[in-house]
């Protein structure tokens, strides 16, 4: 098979990137390594920044996301006693929108057929060659039979894991990675939220956050220490936990019910560089990673996609190599500012077992500062509703 971009993974990032190409012509096709109903099973964040609204409303992509989507005009920061507000709209002009992973995966998904985007499922042991020339390709299994794709370019959309950023040598790039002590315990429940904006709390006990992806579906967060299991946490202990550390009056407000699931995600911040080898661009999460707090993983997913897409239509409709040349320097810009902004919330929103008192009353501090400090507030709120690409 000759194409002129291989994409590897038909995550939300692939699947962007795939659509994005084919609406301006670039021949393209994606290949996945697990089924549809797989993919689509993987239970993901869903606070959507401008950036990823806005690639959906290029598309035309977004009909599902308007009509269902919950548009958030500020979030809350907690401390066990009160909630201060961070008003989005007000400070920025701009909001986010609740949508969940899963269901704009759906609508990228569902559109592939008519809008002639090619993806593969069930492609097993992928593998890129020749990546340091123009001509590189992919190898993958399929029904027992290897198969080649030959390209121009391959964008490498899948994952920690996957074998794009492994295909780079290990002398090319650069890793930059903090561990986190703890990971989030977090419970999916067919019940309506506590709050109509997400609490994100600090409390004595521990970090929770309430957050919800309908108005009639919630998730809950709390940190616990990598060494906890989710045997242990049996559903009331977790509904327990929450309404002490979300405070008096989300408590108030807690739904309990059943859980439709349940794990433990461990945190971490990571940053691969440079995200363009060669023939080979790096997309997301085989970029990067940043821990859950602050929401920025799938948004940044969507604007390296957006610099990606450009780059690629670039050198093929415009004949533009200065494009792909740019690339990894003007994603990389936008991810390290998501990166401190994702380190910094979750600094100040966690309890770190190396903690003592001093820096207990550094993060009571901080937390009176914002309260009171429209500034303060306009920085985080900058930041949370995605700084521009």
């Amino acid at each position: 098979m000759n194409t002129q971009v291989c994409i590897i993974g038909a995550g939300p990032a692939g699947l962007l990137l795939g659509h994005l190409l084919r609406a301006e012509g670039v021949d393209c096709v994606v290949l996945e390594r697990r089924s549809p109903d797989y993919v689509l099973g993987r239970i993901r964040a869903g606070v959507l920044e401008q950036v990823t609204v806005t690639l959906m409303e290029r598309l035309g992509l977004d009909a599902r996301l308007k009509a269902e989507g919950l548009v958030e005009e500020g979030f809350n920061l907690a401390d066990g006693e009160r909630l201060v507000r961070i008003p989005l709209t007000e400070l920025t002009g701009k909001n986010v929108v609740v949508y969940g992973q899963t269901e704009l995966t759906r609508d990228l998904m569902e559109a592939r057929e008519e809008r002639g985007l090619e993806v593969i499922y069930g492609a097993e042991d992928a593998a890129l060659h020749d990546v340091e020339t123009d001509a590189p390709y992919v190898t993958y299994r399929k029904d027992g039979a290897e198969r080649r794709v030959d390209c121009r370019f391959v964008a490498g959309c899948d994952g920690f894991h996957g074998p794009s950023r492994q295909a780079i040598p290990i002398d090319a790039g650069q890793e930059y990675e903090r561990v986190y002590p703890f990971g989030w315990l977090g419970i999916l429940a067919d019940v309506p939220p506590c709050s109509s904006e997400l609490i994100y709390a600090n409390h004595e006990r521990g970090f929770a956050l309430a957050s919800m992806r309908s108005a009639t579906r919630s998730r809950y967060y709390i940190d616990v220490p990598l060494t906890e299991r989710v045997e242990d946490w049996p559903d009331e202990r977790i509904w327990d936990e929450l309404a002490i550390r979300l405070g008096p009056e989300a408590a108030a407000n807690i739904t309990r019910g059943p859980s439709i699931e349940k794990s433990i995600a461990p945190l971490r911040s990571y940053v691969f560089a440079p995200m363009r080898h060669e023939s080979l661009l790096l997309c997301g999460d085989a970029a990067h990673i940043v821990p859950p707090t602050g929401a920025k993983g799938l948004n940044l997913a969507a604007s390296d996609v957006h610099y990606a897409a450009e780059a690629l239509i670039g050198f093929f409709c415009k004949n533009s190599a200065d494009a792909i040349a740019h690339y990894s320097d003007k994603a990389l810009a936008r991810v390290w500012k998501a990166e401190r902004f994702s380190w910094s919330l979750t600094r100040l929103m966690h309890r770190f077992p190396e903690d003592g008192p001093f820096e207990r009353m550094m993060q009571v501090a901080e937390l009176d500062y914002i309260a009171s400090s429209r500034a303060a507030q306009t920085a985080i709120a900058e930041n949370y509703v995605g700084l521009p690409v």
